[in-house]
């Protein structure tokens, strides 16, 4: 089994930047591809960036120039800078990882408890 705990998330003005943290632990061996979903209230969850074990990394449109995803293979560890936040970025956020190297929505075997993030106008 594996468990993801989250971390950076908080109350942030509009334009302002966090930075989300992901440590995997336990079976590590079988985490590949990983990224950050995100789940507004009244919304469907969403995946916002992934990225496969060789840094190969993908972004849906909204956040596209505005967040960054990277990990750190050696600490079992992903990250999700976040700059330029707007309101509509407020949501829960969740680590997920999966036992497949390539960033497919859906295809993603382990969840975290979520971290919230609200950008205030």
């Amino acid at each position: 089994q594996v468990q993801l705990v989250e971390s950076g998330g908080g109350l942030v003005q509009a334009g302002g930047s966090l930075r989300l943290s992901c440590v995997a632990s336990g079976h590590i061996s079988s985490v590949k591809a990983m990224g950050w979903y995100r789940q507004a209230p009244g919304n469907q969850r969403e995946l916002v960036a992934g990225i496969t074990s060789g840094g190969n990394a993908i972004y849906v449109d909204s956040v596209k120039g505005r967040f960054t995803i990277s990990r750190d293979n050696a600490k079992n560890t992903v990250y999700l800078q976040m700059n330029s936040l707007k309101p509509e970025d407020t949501a829960v956020y969740y680590c997920v990882a999966a036992r497949v190297d390539i960033v497919v929505s859906g295809w993603f075997d382990y969840w975290g408890q979520g971290t919230q993030v609200t950008v205030s106008s």
